[in-house]
């Protein structure tokens, strides 16, 4: 054995700092990968080449908040499978969790590491030592992420240099997984916006031609007969109200008309300055409505966003809505967050009187509207369609200044 090595064996340390060197490698490859079955397969090929003591590894996704495997090299494991309670509680914790026989000395302790009794984790099945290290992004699109799993068959002592670069590899697989996915998200939601536009086509047809043409000629007669029935005033008020109900039926058609036209016009998503965007929206807000103050920092707002022409109106229609279905004076606060590495959520929490219970479940349904409400219902809807389109999602919750709070996540190139 060199010098080198005798001294890499007396220092923890620099053994642990090797290690991560050589897990840089493999991330830049992983970075590349083109679907997450090939991260996964990468995984298993890299973890007992790189981490002391050849682990066998187990690697499993987190996907809309349920953990499974993808891949492992454990006999008996296969993907698809439930992984086993070790990999269940360092998601569930967000902690790297050790599990050791007796006899095995944990000489690597620190906060963010948690060891459980044998008896707790099946009396660590697959050797001396389990090590789950879990890396979790959560998002208004629920919790994402992975857990790498590693066993060591025989293992006298448990190191820094064991855990650390497991903890660090399973991040940079993590990260490469919740790109991956946001990329395939984006590639269905350009797909989604080619269909909605087709079956919008069809309503479109459908209502402003065949139901539209139907309502003219019944608001037409119900007017003819309404004058012909005048000095009757019952069936004058019968006809009266036929015609409101027709001349109502057809307003509802032009504003569905309206948003199909709108729909339509939206091209497919692509990479956009976020913060010249907010900006302009702001600044015509705050000239429309005396009533509204906009708190807002452009600073906080640099970064680059998938998104179509229209995002500028999902921002106009929330920052308007705070103000018109309020009767004093409104301010609404905005922001970023960074949820996972390929996201940013974008947030406006008002003071306002917040969202009536009756409409909160369904307040993003097209013709969804309050009962005091003059307009038309579908301008969230229509915001949540158009975000949707572009891979994102938006969400509302109560504020912390007492109305509510609208979340919108978008894409990050």
């Amino acid at each position: 054995m060199s010098e080198e090595d005798h001294a890499s064996r007396r220092d923890p340390r620099e053994r642990t700092v090797k290690t991560a060197g050589r897990i840089v490698k493999y991330s830049r490859e992983i970075y590349h990968l083109e679907s997450v079955e090939e991260v996964a397969m990468l995984s298993m090929e890299a973890t007992p080449q790189f981490i002391d003591g050849h682990p066998s590894p187990t690697l499993a996704e987190i996907r809309n908040g349920e953990l499974r495997v993808l891949e492992s090299l454990r006999n008996g494991v296969h993907g698809g499978d439930e992984p086993g309670p070790l990999a269940q509680r360092a998601y569930e914790t967000g902690n790297v969790v050790v599990c050791a026989r007796d006899g095995v000395e944990i000489a690597y302790r620190n906060e963010d590491v948690e060891v459980v009794d044998p008896d707790g984790c099946d009396g660590c099945p697959h050797g001396a030592v389990s090590l789950a290290a879990p890396t979790i992004y959560r998002d208004e699109m629920g919790a994402r992420g992975a857990v790498l799993v590693s066993d060591w068959s025989t293992l006298d002592r448990l190191e820094e240099f064991h855990v650390k670069p497991a903890d660090y590899f399973a991040e940079h697989i993590a990260t490469a997984i919740v790109n991956i996915r946001s990329r395939e998200r984006l590639e269905r939601a350009r797909n989604d916006l080619a269909k909605r536009k087709e079956m919008v086509e069809v309503y479109d047809r459908l209502l402003r031609h065949d139901l539209g043409n139907d309502l003219q000629v019944i608001a037409g007669f119900s007017d003819a007969i309404a004058t012909a029935v005048e000095d009757d005033d019952q069936l004058a008020g019968h006809a009266e109200k036929i015609q409101r109900t027709a001349e109502s039926a057809a307003e509802l058609i032009d504003n569905v008309g309206e948003t199909v036209k709108t729909l339509e016009q939206e091209g497919e998503p692509e990479v956009r300055d976020l913060e010249p965007i907010v900006t302009d929206v702001v600044a015509d807000v705050r000239a429309k409505f005396d009533d509204l103050t906009v708190e807002y920092d452009p600073a906080a707002f640099e970064y680059q966003v998938y998104a179509g022409d229209l995002i500028d109106s999902v921002f106009t229609n929330i920052l308007s809505n705070a103000v018109v279905h309020n009767e004093c004076p409104v301010t609404v606060r905005l922001r970023t967050e960074e949820p996972t590495p390929d996201t940013v959520l974008i947030g406006m929490a008002d003071d306002g009187a917040g969202i009536a219970d009756e409409v909160r479940d369904g307040i993003f349904e097209m013709g969804q509207k309050g009962p005091d409400s003059d307009g038309t219902g579908f301008g969230l809807g229509l915001a949540r369609t158009l975000v949707e389109s572009y891979g994102g999602a938006v969400a509302v919750a109560d504020s912390e200044h007492g109305g509510a709070d609208f979340r919108i996540t978008l894409e990050r190139p």
